[in-house]
Formats: C-alpha cells, structure tokens, sequence
C-alpha cells in the first residue's frame, strides 16, 4: 500500500512539471496587442465563402482548416502553416466565425502536436466585428486568397 501511495505521489510532482501546452483564449485588444508587440501570425481558418461574406482581419492570413463538409487535411494545413512562420517560436493567432473550430484546431495543435504559442481569438469574426474593429474587404497577396 505504502508502495502504491509513494508511487501516486511521484506521479503526481511530475505531472505538474511535465504540463501539456494549452490553448491560450484571446479577446480582440489580446490579438492586436499580440500582433503588434509579439509579430503574431494571425490566421483566418473560415471558409472562402466566410472571408467573402465579413471581411478579415487586417493582416491576417486565410488557411482553409475545414472543407465545407467538414473534412480536413492536417498534414497539408500545418505545413503551409509552417511556410507562413517567420520562426519556429511565432504566436499563433487562429481565428474562425464564432471560436469553435479555431477552439478545436487549436487544441489539436496544442495537445495533439505539442505546439506552444497557440491562441485563439475567443469569440471569432462574431466578436471582433461586434467590438466595432477593423476589417480586411479586399484580397490582398495572401496564402491561399483567390
């Protein structure tokens, strides 16, 4: 018994020292801060159709994560993510409509991958445009604009 409780209690110093990466939620002034002060690369994961339809964040970038009918290609996403990169330890803003599916790619990155510096703009698009903030209407030269 006393074997077992020794053994928990070791498992549990290093669990704590040995933490898995987390998800990091951002408000719209986080972002902005994150992007000026950090170089944070901000990626846009919604749709063609989505991009069209609000705008994007100034600067930002559009990478398709889900297809329409919700499929995805992790291995192409991420290494067009990395072309992106300006260096290995880069923020990473990901953002989306509303936070859900730049909630879940996040969280696959950062507890699937391992990958640090991962955030999320908690609320999406939804949020940034109802804060009153900036938008991007035009296509500029980005990774996968049309």
């Amino acid at each position: 018994m006393k074997i077992k409780f020794a053994f928990f209690l070791l498992i549990s110093f290093f669990s704590t020292l040995i933490s898995a990466e987390e998800l990091v939620n951002l408000s719209a002034e986080q972002l902005i801060s994150q992007q000026k002060d950090h170089n944070a690369l901000v990626i846009d994961i919604r749709t063609e159709k989505e991009w069209m339809a609000t705008g994007t964040i100034p600067n930002s970038y559009k990478l398709q994560f889900f297809s329409a009918d919700g499929k995805y290609d992790a291995e192409k996403w991420l290494s067009e993510l990395n072309r992106l990169k300006s260096s290995a330890d880069q923020p990473i803003i990901l953002v989306c409509r509303s936070g859900g599916r730049s909630g879940k790619v996040g969280s696959m990155l950062t507890k699937q991958l391992g990958m640090k510096n991962i955030h999320h703009l908690a609320g999406g698009m939804q949020l940034w445009i109802k804060g009153g903030n900036k938008v991007n209407t035009e296509c500029p030269t980005q990774f996968a604009c049309k």
